[in-house]
């Protein structure tokens, strides 16, 4: 039988235990409340300036194509990877790594390097693969003008011909129990052809400077507005997915102390037995002496 101490003592460890993670759970609560409408009005942002791009360049002129849209034989590829800085947020991280483990599968037949934005991504790789860069610091201060330098490393990059194709992989936000990962083509940008007359009958557009100049403004913007969804949907599903877990946890602890403070309850009951017996086997042997 576990001593009584013990027992007492795990008690008492599994009830702060819970208090931790029961504040942990608010706090990623509170968190996500406002990464959740970050991501929120980015999104119809992102989407709108996708369909302007598409817009204009369904008329422009076709042997100007942007740089950013220029196929090349794939010789080299570089993904990013969007992680987050801490851990105790389930399979947040883990399936991040498992996904860029599949492409690194995938496309083996390609020279592959990584950018991290997130340590946790940087500490899985950065003893197997070749790290581009660690960007982990990003959510020190996270702002469009920070992704945004970021972006603009990778895009120079590109079109020094120094990468041919460029991923991010990231946990789109769901809700605050679902994250999806996503492997999004950042570059080269895919330039769907729509119907020129289709276009002016649905949108009428006055281009001014002109629509190639346009474009070369468009473009960049919303590579990396991209690149800036997918951090905001990640730290999004990041505090879900942390206070999923933290939840999870705090049931699992409240169960585990329950179960332990039955056990408790019985070793005493059968301590307290034990004593009374020893006390009417005395008194017996005293009554017989």
């Amino acid at each position: 039988m576990a001593n009584l101490k013990e027992i007492r003592g795990r008690i008492s460890s599994i009830s702060s235990t819970m208090q931790i993670t029961r504040a942990m759970k608010m706090v990623s609560a509170a968190k996500l409340k406002k990464a959740q409408d970050a991501i929120v009005m980015l999104r119809p942002y992102s989407e709108k300036l996708q369909e302007i791009i598409q817009n204009v360049n369904s008329s422009s002129d076709p042997d100007q194509v942007s740089i950013y849209a220029q196929k090349r034989e794939v010789k080299k590829v570089l993904f990013i990877a969007v992680t987050s800085n801490r851990g105790l947020a389930g399979a947040f991280n883990s399936n991040i790594v498992k996904e860029l483990n599949i492409q690194f599968q995938n496309n083996s037949q390609y020279e592959i390097e990584v950018l991290t934005i997130g340590k946790k991504a940087y500490d899985a790789v950065r003893r197997n693969r070749t790290v581009f860069s660690n960007e982990s610091s990003v959510f020190d201060k996270l702002s469009f003008d920070v992704v945004s330098n970021v972006t603009e490393t990778v895009m120079s990059n590109f079109r020094e011909g120094k990468f041919d194709e460029v991923y991010v992989i990231y946990n789109k936000f769901v809700n605050a129990a679902t994250q999806e990962v996503i492997t999004e083509k950042v570059l080269p940008i895919s330039m769907v052809e729509t119907d020129a007359v289709e276009t002016q009958v649905e949108t009428d557009y006055i281009f001014e400077p002109n629509r190639n100049e346009i474009l070369d403004n468009l473009i960049p913007k919303s590579i990396k507005t991209q690149v800036f969804k997918a951090v905001l949907d990640s730290v999004a599903s990041e505090h879900g997915a942390r206070m999923t877990a933290m939840h999870k946890a705090t049931d699992n602890a409240q169960e585990l102390k329950n179960d332990l403070v039955i056990f408790y309850n019985k070793a005493r009951q059968a301590a307290i037995t034990n004593e009374i017996l020893e006390i009417v086997s005395g008194a017996e042997a005293l009554k017989n002496s």
